[in-house]
């Protein structure tokens, strides 16, 4: 089962410096039948001005991957971590039992990222910060783990859920498969391009939630870049 979420469906909302899209209820959009995919809670898609973002706030027991799609973002936490992740790159943040953290653009051009939570198996635990490079060609035509909560995923980014994030870059005509468990909620969203999941055609920045599928086939449509999440 595919359900597509098109992106000028999506919930949002426009603060001047961010311009903000929630695929699950976030914040001022509330859709209680709209809460999650599994243990995926949040994805949210902005758009942040230059020299602006989000100053200190705090986040407990949740994981948050932060996938940069355009330029830059900046961060700095209450454990002393300061990082600049880069277009095609990942950061990761176990919030654990409790963590302040700030996250600017400090570029001279808007930065856009897919902000993604998941539900950790438990709460607590010492709070981590962690950012990867992940060059787009290294990507490309083959789904690599981006972050991940199983052993045996050693060059991924950690993260305390049963859960995997996985990007790749498709060119016009390519294609990839995913072995996907039945029981499991998949989170599939393109950052630019389009592709087809099993038949099911998929803009940039729509969504489509996944579920009893055992293999998905994505075929690029044009020149695609796409994010995945595996979920409980």
């Amino acid at each position: 089962m595919i359900e597509l979420r098109p992106f000028s469906k999506l919930g949002g909302a426009d603060h001047g410096w961010l311009k903000a899209k929630h695929h699950f209820s976030f914040a001022s959009y509330y859709d209680p039948s709209n809460m999650g995919h599994g243990a995926l809670r949040v994805w949210n898609d902005d758009e942040i001005a230059p020299n602006t973002g989000f100053p200190a706030h705090p986040h407990a027991n949740m994981e948050i991957i932060t996938y940069v799609r355009e330029g830059a973002i900046s961060h700095q936490d209450s454990l002393g971590n300061k990082g600049r992740t880069e277009a095609g790159d990942v950061q990761v943040m176990s919030a654990g039992s409790g963590i302040r953290h700030s996250e600017y653009n400090l570029e001279p051009t808007t930065t856009r990222i897919f902000q993604i939570w998941i539900e950790p198996t438990t709460d607590g635990g010492q709070p981590t910060w962690g950012a990867k490079p992940f060059p787009k060609a290294d990507r490309s035509g083959k789904l690599v783990t981006l972050a991940s909560g199983f052993e045996g995923d050693g060059d991924a980014l950690p993260i305390r859920a049963q859960a995997r994030v996985l990007g790749t870059t498709l060119r016009a005509g390519e294609s990839a498969e995913y072995a996907a468990d039945k029981s499991r909620h998949i989170y599939l969203v393109p950052a630019a391009g389009s592709i087809e999941v099993n038949g099911i055609r998929v803009n940039a920045r729509d969504g489509a939630a996944i579920r009893d599928e055992a293999t998905l086939k994505i075929t690029a449509l044009e020149d695609s870049e796409l994010v995945l999440v595996d979920a409980a």
